[in-house]
């Protein structure tokens, strides 16, 4: 039951003082999470309440299923995004049928993680490499960014990709509302301002560090309430300036999404990546802050806390959730002890659904540009490019091809353009397995690669060390690279294939060995092999290979060249030793 309900081991230690600090933490969550809720919403197409009711029970089911102590779950950018690109295909914002289909993506969504979590799926995330996916998330973040600059310009532009939206927004710069700039712009300046000095500023006042905390954290709240203020005090909502409007009272009523097939066949693959990137998102955010603690986190329970989350988003009116890295950053940083840290926030976020909502219908639109483009830059890392390319140049080409592609033909097209990309430089690099011809380092029983180092090689025996597993991919590059060095050299009798590094033979892999044993004999070359696994050399046995192998399988690569070169082997060991001794005489 531990395993499955993670409440059950974290809730028997439950104490007075980590109460204290998971209220403290809820507390300042809650004041964050506010506008974020409501601007998230409206980047998903949907109405601003509907972020609210995803940031209810959700929280409440992680803190009963999720492993992480600290992780915030709720609406993010990138799945509203996500949300907003896979919906708007189906129906007009605004509508019923929108409304449903994004219920529908939620709760299919969470099937599908739940689904994984069962079936312990959880290394499902190693299919996208860590450049594919900051560079999905960075082009993600230049999308939503642009994509909130009509709001702060008061002007009507909508698109998919950059350029679209670039065309829009030149082409209606003619309706520009300056209400709406200066609102906006005021909103974007003081909320730079405020993450960068506030709080250092209200120190140098000797307010205590942690109020300057929670004031920081609040400044989204204060630019919330100054703007709503003005707006409703000078009346801009009639000179264009465009608000959030009425605001539905009172907590969400439980909900079915649509059950229509044909709805369903249509999401199914933008919920598949909704949910991978949620989950890569979530267990990334979730490792990183445990490490910290050195705490422990259960990849496969994730797949389950998040998939629970989903389809109690849908029950409860929202869209899909994740782990929000903002947010669970804040968690962590005010002293959340347990996953009820989560449960106050998600009480908060109903006093606030039940009490608050009246007095957001002067709520100007470009506050929550504002706070949508503040939160979302934070993502964008184009340093990571170059830093990328720095280091390997074929990541730093996946990283740059999942930018264009997600900026140029939208996120579903970009996330599927980086699944492909690190599977085929997964297949790349493994289709070339690094080997290498060593040999016996002076006075050790060493052997090393023979362009790296000084080494002794005896001038019949070949031998070949493989760093990598073998399997179909990279299996006839070993069988071609052994039959151009037995080419090259006539002077060759036997040839060892070291293996330390090999973890894996597969049966195509097999069916190369077997035809290098082959090829060999038929060279008058006897083919014998050096340090080989336990598992490996199980299943090698296993199979005819073994029984047809014209040489032997040694222990060592020591033992393999005493055996068949003794006199040079010997030599060469002792001869270090020799020249060792002289020197100390």
């Amino acid at each position: 039951m531990r395993r499955y309900f993670p409440i059950l081991t974290w809730s028997r230690s439950y104490s007075r003082d980590t109460l204290t600090s998971d209220l403290v933490a809820a507390l300042i969550v809650t004041i964050m999470l506010i506008p974020q809720s409501l601007a998230y919403a409206l980047l998903a197409g949907l109405p601003a309440q509907v972020g609210l009711y995803a940031s209810i029970l959700p929280l409440v089911i992680y803190g009963i299923f999720g492993t992480s102590r600290t992780l915030a779950v709720g609406p993010v950018a990138v799945a509203s995004l996500m949300t907003a690109a896979a919906v708007g295909k189906l129906a007009a914002q605004g509508t019923p049928e929108y409304y449903g289909a994004a219920i529908a993506l939620a709760f299919l969504s969470g099937l599908m993680l739940l689904g994984m979590g069962f079936l312990r799926l959880g290394f499902i995330a190693n299919f996208l490499s860590h450049p594919v996916i900051s560079g999905f998330i960075t082009a993600s973040g230049l999308i939503i960014a642009a994509g909130q600059v009509p709001h702060l310009l008061g002007i009507k532009a909508k698109g998919e990709t950059l350029p679209e939206l670039l065309h829009q927004i030149f082409a209606h710069l003619s309706g520009l509302n300056v209400f709406t700039l200066i609102l906006g712009a005021g909103a974007v300046g003081f909320l730079f301002w405020s993450r960068k000095h506030l709080k250092s500023w209200l120190l140098a006042r000797q307010v205590s560090p942690n109020m300057a905390t929670i004031l920081t954290r609040a400044a989204p709240v204060a630019a919330v309430v100054a703007t709503t203020l003005v707006t409703y005090l000078f009346g801009l909502d009639g000179r264009g300036v465009a608000v959030v409007g009425t605001v539905p009272q009172g907590l969400p009523v439980p909900t079915l999404p649509p059950f229509d097939l044909d709805l369903w066949a249509q999401i199914a693959v933008p919920a598949l990546l909704i949910a991978i990137v949620g989950y890569v998102e979530t267990i990334s955010v979730a490792q990183t802050l445990a490490a910290k603690r050195r705490q422990r986190i259960d990849p496969n329970q994730e797949l389950i806390a998040l998939g629970a989350c989903n389809v109690g988003s849908a029950m409860s009116g929202g869209f899909p959730v994740t782990g929000g890295f903002s947010r669970s950053v804040v968690n962590f940083d005010a002293g959340a002890q347990t996953p009820a840290a989560g449960a106050f926030t998600a009480i908060g976020m109903a006093l606030a659904t039940v009490f608050l909502t009246p007095a957001l219908f002067y709520l100007p639109k470009a506050t929550l540009a504002a706070t949508i483009i503040l939160a979302v830059l934070t993502l964008v890392d184009l340093g990571a490019i170059r830093r990328t390319w720095a280091y390997s140049r074929t990541d730093g080409a996946a990283m740059i091809a999942t930018i264009l592609v997600t900026l140029a033909m939208g996120v579903e097209s970009g996330i599927l353009a980086g699944v492909a990309l690190s599977l085929f430089l997964h297949l790349y690099r493994t289709s070339r397995p690094h080997v290498a011809i060593v040999g016996q380092v002076p006075g050790t029983e060493h052997f090393r690669n023979v362009d790296r180092h000084a080494v002794i090689t005896a001038p019949d025996v070949l031998t070949v060390r493989v760093d990598e597993s073998l399997y179909f991919p990279n299996a006839r590059f070993l069988e071609d690279f052994v039959q151009d060095k037995i080419a090259a050299n006539t002077a060759i009798r036997h040839l060892i294939l070291m293996f330390p590094a090999v973890n894996e033979v597969d049966s195509s892999a097999l069916e190369s060995l077997e035809a290098i044993n082959q090829m060999l004999k038929a060279s008058n070359v006897t083919l014998h092999m050096s340090e080989v696994k336990g598992p490996v050399m199980d299943r090698l046995r296993r199979s005819h290979f073994m029984a047809d192998l014209t040489g032997e399988v040694f222990l060592t690569q020591y033992d393999a060249m005493a055996h068949l070169a003794p006199d040079l082997t010997a030599k060469t060991l002792a001869a270090c030793r020799r020249d060792t001794v002289r020197s100390a005489i």
